[in-house]
């Protein structure tokens, strides 16, 4: 198994990237957006965080999201986020033998990347990334075209200021 390097910070800001295992032609996360949003509730709830900026496209979403001070465990609310999404959904996906085996869905890919934001500049080139992420994709032609994506609660929060 690989040994793979986190970046432990009590309160930490960090950006995220958390795919489906089968991404070809895949709409699951927008088809089935609102139990996904119930699976990010179910979990702040349980484990706070701060949602500075979300986007969900077809097959992965970004996101930058800030854990209460003391606490270092994004692990934990992307398993909860994951197995909440997936435990609420028909099993009809095809699955190999190894996650027969292991008793798991074959929706989500295993691991998840992340990375510790370091300062504001690079808060904000993820901010820019995580919202202009379904132009880039082809999905839309302007950012403000994309629905599944915290770019309009900024942009009412901002104009509310």
């Amino acid at each position: 198994m690989p040994n793979y390097r986190r970046t432990w910070l009590p309160g930490g800001t960090w950006f995220f990237t958390v795919t489906l295992l089968e991404r070809h032609n895949n709409f699951l996360l927008v088809q089935h957006i609102d139990l996904l949003r119930e699976a990010v509730a179910y979990t702040r709830q349980r484990h706070p965080f701060q949602i500075h900026a979300w986007v969900v496209l077809p097959d992965h979403l970004h996101c930058i999201l800030e854990l209460p001070a003391g606490d270092t465990d994004f692990s934990l609310r992307w398993r909860l986020i994951k197995a909440y999404f997936s435990r609420n959904l028909p099993t009809d996906e095809w699955r190999n033998p190894a996650r027969v085996r292991r008793g798991e869905r074959g929706i989500w890919q295993r691991r998840f990347w992340e990375h510790l934001i370091r300062d504001e500049r690079d808060f904000q080139n993820h901010m820019d990334y995580i919202h202009f992420n379904p132009v880039k994709h082809g999905l839309v032609a302007n950012v403000q075209d994309w629905p599944y994506s915290t770019f309009h609660a900024l942009v009412t929060q901002s104009s509310h200021s």
